[in-house]
Parts: C-alpha cells; structure tokens; sequence
C-alpha cells in the first residue's frame, strides 16, 4: 500500500476512536476545580486574558501537567488569567481539540504533534517545550513469553492504531525481521489496538500476550503478573527519547506570548519540583488523577511507573526526528517536512531567567 493511502486511513481510523469523555464543547473533560488553583488577591490577568485552556491526559507520562495542575503552580504562574484543564484520553483528539480552538495548550506524545503538524502543512500547532521521556515498557505474560524471540507469534497490545507506542513496537517488530501490516496489525505478531484503560481486563482474560505501553498502564499488568521484558529507553542513546511535549496553537502563540511564557515558567517550575521531590510529587500527580478521574492509583502500581519516568524541560528534538522516520518506515506517514516544528524562544527565555542553559531545536525550529 503507498504511504499516502496508508497516512490516510490511519488518520482516518484514529480520528474515529472515542474520546474518553464528552465535555459540553465536545472536546476531552473538564478537569474538577478541587481549590487547588486559587487566583492569588491582587493578581492581575496576562495580557488581558480571562482563561487559558490546557490539555493533558491522565498518565503519567504526563505528570508534569498533573503536578502543575494540582500544585496551582500554573496558576500562581499566570496571576489572574486563569487555568482551565481538559483531559483527554488520545492525542488525535487532543489536536482536534487544539485546531477548534477547544484548548490552546497541551501536554501531548511526539505522534500525535508529528501528525497534526504535518496534517495542517505546519499551519497549526508548535511544540514549544520538553516534558517527559521514558515511562514505556513491553510486559508480557511470563507463562507465554520467556524471551524477546518468543514474542513472534503473540498478539501485543498498543494503545492506538499509529500513536506513539504503536510506531515504536512496529519498529522494533521490524527490527527483529518480522514482518507486519501496519492497518490490520496482522503478520509475524499481532497488533491489538487496545486503549490503555482496558488493556489490563484484555491481559487478565487472555486476548492479548502482552502490550507496549505507557506508564501507568505497563505497571498495571505487571500488579496483574506481568513481566517487564523489554524498557524502551534501552533501545535510545543515553536512555532518552521523548514521550510528551508542549504545544500550543500557533495563532495563540502570536497573540498571547506572555501567557505562553507564563505556562512555561510553570511547566519550568514544577519540572524542578518534582525533580527535587520525587515522593511529594509522586503523590501530588496520584491525587490529580484521582481527582480527574475519580479513583487512585496504588502504590505497587504508582511506585515503579512514577521512577521510570525522567521530567525534562528538554523536548529532545533529536529523538522526535527519529520517531517520524519510525513511522514513515512503518508505513504510517510519509515522509514530513517538520522544519519549523519547533519554537524554543520562549522556552529559551524562560530557562535563561532561571539560570538554566537553553535547549535544541535540532534544526527543527522556526526560521
């Protein structure tokens, strides 16, 4: 099939899947206003802005979200402007929520970004920060798979037909010399498109022998018996590759710099915070999810998914670059132009105020 008529129906099947909540917009949920993130006296609104509307989903991958959310970091960052959440579960859409003007920043996989960029010619969205890398794993049933070889032949749960994970796992499937269709999933192993919420009833019945996903879902089956047979991060240089970004609207970015910077001061600040408090901030991110999505995680799932996980302001360009070659060798994208993809300036700016050195665009970056 050629990559275009491939492009096409993933975007087409992706852009089918459920969102996990309908919200009155019709765009992700409405995070709960717990107190958290009260409007300091005196505080006076970014540019005139009354709200800013950031997406996130509810893994903690995207855990800087979730901290900052719960800490009320971005709301002391953005004085009177307020900070309205959305939680979504997939990031196809998280960027149709983003091109609607839904939401005009969000915490989003390096998929999801690459596709609506290239979707909308660039027109649309920028990556404008780092937050997260690693937190993904291949867990397996240990009573049918006992080595990677064994792993030809099983059926492997991914969270969405051409999302992050499921790039990655058709790589590596490839890189082992097996080959599989990129739509059905059908091959040398199987693809099961399974979202990250059912996926551990799908290990515990049986369907499926394993999954590539992120945390906390890799955790989850592992409280389930599940054994961790391969980490991706063992697959990259140094053991970093990016798993969530920052981006925003391209017309808000214009319009509103200072809200942006001020989002990104948060982001900034929590990314710190939760660097030098790890425990707090692991709990912090646990209360956020229970409050989003009404129940929290335990400590043997929450515990080894939160350390596997490395926050960073660096989007590690380099690596974004690589899962788009991933993915044009997967049959799921042709091959992007994605200079401009990138606008670090005031991410720069930020980190410079902060004593921080600057981060690279890999020569990615708006000209």
């Amino acid at each position: 099939m050629p990559a275009s008529s491939a492009l096409r129906r993933s975007l087409a099947v992706i852009a089918a899947l459920p969102l996990l909540t309908l919200a009155a917009c019709g765009y992700g949920s409405q995070a709960k206003d717990d107190g958290t993130a009260k409007v300091a006296a005196g505080a006076k609104k970014i540019e005139g802005l009354d709200t800013v509307k950031i997406g996130y989903f509810g893994n903690l991958t995207h855990g800087t979200a979730l901290v900052g959310v719960q800490k009320g970091i971005f709301q002391k960052a953005l004085g009177a402007t307020r900070a309205e959440p959305a939680i979504f579960n997939a990031g196809p859409s998280e960027i149709e929520a983003l091109n609607s003007g839904s939401i005009d920043i969000g915490w989003i996989g390096p998929s999801p970004a690459i596709n609506g960029y290239t979707k909308s010619a660039g027109k649309n969205l920028r990556i404008i920060g780092g937050s997260a890398s690693g937190g993904v794993k291949l867990v397996v049933n240990p009573d049918k798979i006992k080595s990677l070889k064994d792993v030809k032949g099983k059926r492997i749960a991914t969270p969405q037909l051409g999302n992050t994970q499921d790039v990655a796992f058709l790589n590596w499937a490839a890189e082992q010399g097996w080959k599989v269709d990129p739509q059905s999933g059908k091959g040398d192993v199987t693809v099961v498109r399974s979202d990250n919420k059912v996926t551990p009833d799908a290990y515990k019945s049986g369907s499926v022998d394993g999954a590539w996903v992120p945390e906390p879902t890799a955790s989850k089956l592992v409280a389930e018996g599940g054994k961790v047979l391969l980490d991706e991060s063992t697959l990259w240089p140094d053991k970093k590759f990016v798993i969530t970004n920052i981006i925003v609207r391209q017309d808000f970015l214009k319009k509103y710099p200072k809200v942006v910077e001020a989002v990104l001061k948060g982001s900034v600040e929590t990314n710190k915070w939760i660097n030098a408090n790890p425990d707090a901030a692991k709990e912090a991110a646990n209360k956020r999810l229970e409050q989003d999505s009404g129940k929290a995680l335990p400590a043997d799932v929450l515990d080894p998914a939160w350390k596997s996980i490395r926050f960073t302001d660096d989007p590690l360009a380099s690596t974004l670059n690589t899962e788009a070659e991933h993915a044009v060798k997967a049959g799921l994208l042709q091959k992007p132009d994605l200079k401009g993809i990138y606008d670090l300036a005031p991410l720069n700016k930020v980190l410079k105020a902060e004593g921080e050195p600057a981060v690279d665009d890999a020569g990615l970056g708006v000209k």
